[in-house]
C-alpha cells in the first residue's frame, strides 16, 4: 500500500504541475514508466509488476541503518548476503524495494548511501542459481519488477551514492547506474557481462550506461562483456570519483556530510529538475525548473539561508 500511496502522490504532483507543458512528459517514476497521455495502461502494467515487489516482509540481506548526531539525515543502505556475493534473488529485491520505499517516505532523510557489507563486493548481479529454477514467464516478472525496482531507486526524492568496493557486475552495475553519485575503489571491477549468456542487460543498463558514459563506449562494455577497473571507470565518466582500495565508504560519507548540511527542500528539488529535465526539450525543461524553484522560495530555509549569509554563521535548516 505504501508503494501504491508514492504512486498517486507522485501522478497528482505530476498533472497539476505540468499540465501546461507543450510536450507530453516522460517520467522515470519508482515503479513504472508514465507517459501522462497513456497513463492507464502504464498502470496496468505497475499493477501486474508490483506483485513480486510487494510481497510482505523486508529481507534479511538488505539493512537499513539511519545514521545519528550531527549525521542524521544520512541512512545508509546495506547490501548483506555474503553467501552469494550480493547476487539479487527474490528476496533480496523485494528487500530493496521495500528499503527504498521507507527512505522515501521518511520525511527526515536527506542522503542515502548504498554499500555492501561483504568484503570485496557490491553486487555480482541477479542469482543465476534462482534464475535457472524460472520458467520464461517468471524470468520476464523477475526482470520486470528489477527494472522497475531501479527505476524507483533512481527517482528516490533525496541524492543517493553508490559505494563500489569490488565487484558490480550485471544487475550489481546496474543497481550503481541508477543512483545519483558513484564512488569506487581503485581495484573495483565493473562490467555488464549479459551478452556472455546470450541476453542483454534488462533492468535499466542498456539505457542508463549510454545516457552516462556515451554511445560508443556503452557498445564496447555491453557487445565485449568486458570488465573495467576504477581508473577506467573514472576516465570514462562511469563513476564520479575513483579512489585508493577500501577508502570509497570514506569519500561517500564525506560527500554525505557536505550534502546533508544544504537547505534539504533545494537538493530534492535539484534532484527533480535534472533528472525530469534532461528527459525533455529546453523549453519544458526550463518550465520545469521554474515550478522547482517556485518550491524552494516559500521555504523558512531560503530566509534562514540569506539571514546566516548575513550573519557569517552557519546555516540551521530544518526541511521547511
Amino acid at each position: 500500500m505504501c508503494a501504491l500511496r508514492v504512486l498517486t502522490r507522485f501522478i497528482t504532483h505530476c498533472t497539476s504541475n505540468l499540465k501546461s507543458c507543450s510536450k507530453p512528459y516522460y517520467f522515470n517514476h519508482p515503479l513504472l514508466f508514465l507517459n501522462l497521455t497513456t497513463d492507464t495502461v502504464y498502470q496496468q502494467q505497475y499493477q501486474s509488476r508490483r506483485n513480486l515487489i510487494l510481497e510482505p516482509s523486508a529481507s534479511e540481506f538488505v539493512k537499513l541503518h539511519n545514521l545519528q548526531g550531527s549525521d542524521s539525515g544520512i541512512v545508509e543502505v546495506k547490501l548483506d548476503r555474503p553467501g552469494t556475493k550480493n547476487a539479487i534473488g527474490k528476496d533480496m529485491l523485494r528487500g530493496l524495494s521495500h528499503t527504498l520505499e521507507l527512505i522515501e517516505q521518511n520525511s527526515y532523510t536527506n542522503v542515502a548511501i548504498i554499500s555492501s557489507s561483504v568484503p570485496g563486493v557490491f553486487c555480482a548481479g541477479a542469482d543465476l542459481k534462482e534464475r535457472r529454477t524460472m520458467n520464461e514467464s517468471e524470468v520476464k516478472d523477475f526482470v520486470n519488477s528489477l527494472r522497475s525496482t531501479f527505476s524507483f531507486l533512481e527517482a528516490v526524492r533525496v541524492p543517493t551514492i553508490a559505494v563500489i568496493e569490488g565487484v558490480a557486475l550485471g544487475g550489481g552495475l546496474e543497481m550503481a547506474l541508477a543512483c545519483d553519485i558513484r564512488i569506487c575503489g581503485e581495484d573495483a571491477l565493473m562490467g555488464l557481462p549479459e551478452t556472455g549468456l546470450a541476453i542483454i542487460p534488462g533492468a535499466g543498463g542498456t539505457q542508463r550506461l549510454p545516457r552516462l558514459v556515451g554511445h560508443s563506449i556503452a557498445k564496447d562494455i555491453i557487445y565485449t562483456g568486458r570488465k573495467i577497473n576504477g581508473t577506467e571507470a573514472l576516465s570514462i565518466g562511469l563513476v564520479n570519483y575513483c579512489v585508493a582500495a577500501g577508502e570509497a565508504y570514506s569519500k561517500a560519507l564525506a560527500m554525505a556530510r557536505d550534502i546533508n548540511q544544504k537547505g534539504p527542500v533545494a537538493i530534492k528539488m535539484a534532484k527533480r529538475a535534472i533528472n525530469e529535465g534532461v528527459e525533455t526539450d529546453l523549453t519544458s525543461a526550463l518550465a520545469l525548473e521554474e515550478d522547482c524553484y517556485d518550491q524552494v522560495l516559500i521555504t523558512k530555509d531560503r530566509l534562514e539561508g540569506l539571514a546566516a549569509f548575513a550573519e557569517k554563521r552557519k546555516p540551521r535548516y530544518t526541511g521547511k
